[in-house]
């Protein structure tokens, strides 16, 4: 069987961790700042990970 292609976007948006968890951005950090709060954007920063069904996608996506 052929080997799968990683899909690129995916590929730039998350990152695999060691134990095979898969490691994401939040949303919402972008531009219109000023109404969020500090703790709001600070938690914005932290990495977030992949969950549920979706996670299975993802791992298909990379090739994994």
């Amino acid at each position: 069987m052929p080997k799968l292609k990683t899909h690129k976007g995916t590929a730039k948006r998350v990152k695999l961790t060691g134990t095979g968890k898969i490691s994401r951005g939040r949303a919402y950090k972008n531009h219109i700042l000023a109404k969020k709060s500090k703790s709001r954007k600070r938690n914005m920063k932290t990495a977030a990970f992949v969950q549920g069904k979706i996670k299975k996608n993802v791992k298909n996506a990379l090739g994994v």
